[in-house]
This record gives structure tokens, sequence and C-alpha cells, in this order.
């Protein structure tokens, strides 16, 4: 009680991100009974009727869902490999630049994209890959080189949607290691240098040891989303001719339970979606802590 008294304006600020969990992250999950439920927008969700667990049995017998985890899954390991070690590569070399004027530039330069919408980004994305009237043919043309149907092909689709969100994201995630790369101790470079340490070997010694735990902290929040792909950037880039690899969970929400009014088929694949992601960064934070380093909890 000494304490809540003596922080008290502390917890005061604190109060309406509370709420804001309580509100939009809590309270629904009440609605989660609906996986359960043979839900009717007449009835309500109180007075509609038990299923127990129909919703779960269709579902797993479902192709489509074994089709749309697949996806989601390869999307997110394409992500994982190719997305997350760029911001970290970034925040190195961004920390290494001397000219204040150029760095800041540079910032700002790969923070933009990252506050633009994805109706505007997916937009400007297939006009630049355009066959007929993009800058990308276009530079193919000129190397002979016939024109590539880029957002109508199963092999470049995911290419476009793990480089797009590179684009998109990579610029947000670099704050956040400069910002862990500026808490390391000045002395350990200046000791360094004194012992004839180069750049490189005080970037493997000095650097990634100092945001390691950031990292580490990165990707068990990155496993708990391996069963969630941003619904914007996906439905703003797919279209028929991809959907069998452009169908993912958030996607088959919308046009199932959104579109087709199947609200407790799609809550029960949105519960199972939760209980992965549970799962996954519980594991993923215990392998952590085993490493050495410290995890979330």
């Amino acid at each position: 009680m000494r304490s809540l008294i003596y922080d008290r304006y502390l917890y005061l600020l604190m109060l309406p991100i509370l709420f804001y969990f309580v509100i939009f992250k809590y309270l629904p999950m009440l609605g989660l009974v609906m996986a359960f439920k043979d839900f009717n927008l007449t009835m309500g969700i109180i007075d509609s009727p038990w299923v127990g667990l129909k919703h779960f049995e269709r579902l797993f017998s479902s192709p489509d869902f074994y089709q749309i985890l697949r996806n989601t899954l390869l999307l997110n390991v394409y992500s994982i490999l190719f997305y997350f070690p760029v911001p970290i590569i970034l925040s190195l070399l961004l920390n290494e630049v001397k000219n204040r004027v150029f760095k800041k530039t540079v910032q700002s330069i790969l923070y933009i994209p990252y506050f633009i919408s994805w109706v505007v980004l997916g937009g400007i994305i297939i006009s630049l890959l355009s066959p007929s009237t993009g800058v990308v043919n276009a530079i193919l043309k000129l190397f002979h080189i016939e024109p590539i149907y880029f957002m109508k092909s199963t092999f470049w689709w995911p290419v476009v949607y793990v480089l797009s969100s590179i684009w998109q994201s990579a610029g947000w995630g670099t704050i956040i290691y400069m910002a862990a790369i500026t808490g390391i101790d000045a002395e350990q470079y200046e000791a360094a240098l004194i012992d004839g340490a180069n750049k490189w070997q005080q970037v493997w010694h000095i650097t990634l040891p100092g945001i390691r735990s950031t990292i580490a902290i990165m990707l068990i929040l990155r496993m708990g989303q391996m069963l969630d792909v941003g619904f914007e950037q996906v439905y703003m880039l797919q279209n028929d001719a991809v959907h069998s690899v452009s169908e993912v969970i958030s996607t088959y929400e919308y046009r199932i339970g959104l579109a087709g009014a199947q609200y407790s088929y799609t809550t029960a694949l949105g519960l199972f979606k939760s209980v992965i992601g549970l799962i996954l960064i519980t594991s993923t934070n215990k392998v952590v802590n085993l490493l050495g380093e410290d995890g979330l909890w």
C-alpha cells in the first residue's frame, strides 16, 4: 500500500492502458462461448442453443482448414527467416553512421511506410508490379526479359508479400533495436578499441550481446503470432489467381465469418488460433530462459 500511495501518479498514468485491455481484449473473450453454440442473431448469445464441439469437428474435418493453416504457417515462416533479421541488420548499420544528417534522413525514409495504410501501399505495389505499366517490368524489358505477372503467380506472390512486409515494417523494428543499442555502455567500446578490436569485432562481441535480450523478446512475441497474418496486407494483395497460396486464417475468418455470417464456426477457428499462439509463446519463452536470456517472464 505504501508503494501504491507513493507511486499513485504512475498508476494513474497506467489506468487508460488498463481500461483499454479490459474493454477491448478481455471483455470480448466472453464471446468465445459462441464457439460452443449455434449462434443466432435473433436469439442472442445467451439463448442460442449449445452444440458442444460441433464447430471444432467441422473445422478439423474441412480440407479448407488445412490449406489456410499451411498458407498461414508458410507466410509466417518466410517472415521469420527473411523479415525478422532485417531490422537488426539495419540498426547495426545505422549505429555505425557518424553523419547525423544522413542518419536521420535514412531513418525517416525507413519509418514513413509504417504510417501509410495498406490500402495505399497495396495500390502502389500492384502498380509497380503491373506487367504492362509497372516500373519493375519496364526495367526487365530493358534486359529483354518477358514481363512477369507477379501478382498472379503462385511462386512470386509469397515473395512479394515478404518483401512488402520488409518495406512497410522494417523501419519500425529498427527503432526498437536502435533504442536497445543506445543502452549499451560506451565504455565497453572504448575498452575494445584499446584492446585493438575492429568494427566487426565490436559488433559481434559487444553490440549483438548487448541487444540479445531485446532480440529474444521480439522473437517470443513474433512466435506468438505464427497463426496471425495481417488481414489488410493479404486482403489488398490477394486475388483469385493466387487464392491457393494467399488465403490465410484472417481472410478466411472475414470471408466465412463476416461475409458468410457463420459466426460460431469462425469463433471456433479464432479460439484454436489463440490457443496455439499461447502454446507457442510460452514454449518459446521457456526455450529462451533455458538459453540464459530473460524472456517475458
